[in-house]
């Protein structure tokens, strides 16, 4: 049975508004279009829940965002990349096309589960706030004025140790080759039950990345903030993308949300080729040219 697809466009992308007018065609030729929406932060449609598969045009900034939008439709979501990495977004406009029949109709469409983040604040009123889920990472940033900040950890509602520096990241196995890696955490394998608790610039030579099990609660203890407004200092950033300021004597905890979020894959795309030729992962550093 043909399927029906929900197409969300970055418009602030011209060449989206172009990929649209050929996807819009290649989705009525072998399925059928459920609304074509701006991929913003508006409440999706009702008619939005009749939909096989999410389609995001953008580049993979975009379609963080648009997973965080529908992910209660609980669909499988189909990246389109314009951007410049496309290490998320697995099709190009011409992977597309090339797949269109299978994709739209009713052929084989592998799909892939990553886990998201589910992350909250409590209070030091005890009063719980849910900030939402993340599929790359959640980052406690120190913030202006850029002091030091302490933050302790608990694994499993163990103690474990504090740390003092610039933040924390808490990543998913999606999100390793993100924020993660470039504070030199590892690379996790996409399909490993895990993630990874990386210090930004902690003001310690012992504390190192640590990889956990998937199911694991992390709780972390704001002991030492920075404030100056009620806009500015610490804060909670989700993905880059959503901010939550953070204060002293806050408890952050974050564990993998109940429901995965499902993506399209595409069968001529490797991981690892995509870290060689993305991340230029192993590549021999190119000597600088002489005059």
């Amino acid at each position: 049975m043909p399927r029906a697809a929900l197409l969300l466009v970055n418009r602030d992308k011209p060449e989206a508004l172009v990929a649209a007018e050929e996807t819009r065609r290649l989705i009525g030729r072998s399925g059928r279009l459920v609304a074509e929406l701006a991929a913003d932060d508006s409440p999706l449609p009702a008619s939005a829940a009749g939909a096989d598969m999410i389609v995001v045009l953008g580049g993979d900034g975009t379609l963080l965002s648009q997973v965080r939008r529908a992910a209660h439709l609980h669909k499988p979501f189909l990246g389109i990349n314009l951007g410049k990495l496309g290490f998320m977004a697995e099709y190009d406009p011409a992977s597309v096309r090339q797949h269109a029949a299978e994709l739209f109709g009713d052929g084989p469409m592998p799909v892939r589960e990553l886990p998201l983040l589910s992350v909250s604040v409590r209070g030091p009123d005890g009063v719980v706030r849910p900030i939402g889920p993340a599929l790359n990472e959640a980052v406690i940033t120190a913030g202006p004025p850029y002091r030091l900040i302490s933050l302790a950890l608990s694994i499993d509602h163990q103690p474990g140790p504090s740390v003092r520096g610039d933040g924390l990241i808490v990543s998913t196995p999606i999100g390793s080759t993100a924020y993660n890696i470039s504070a030199g955490g590892p690379i996790i394998e996409p399909r490993a039950d895990a993630f990874v608790i990386t210090p930004i610039a902690a003001h310690s030579l012992s504390f190192r990345p640590i990889v956990l099990s998937g199911a694991a609660r992390v709780d972390i203890a704001v002991q030492r903030a920075n404030a100056t407004t009620p806009d500015t200092g610490t804060t909670l950033v989700l993905d880059g993308q959503v901010q939550a300021p953070i204060r002293s004597g806050d408890t952050l905890t974050i564990t993998r949300d109940a429901t995965p979020v499902r993506f399209v894959s595409n069968p001529e795309r490797s991981y690892w080729a995509t870290l060689i030729s993305k991340l230029h992962w192993a590549s021999t550093p190119v000597p600088p040219k002489r005059d």
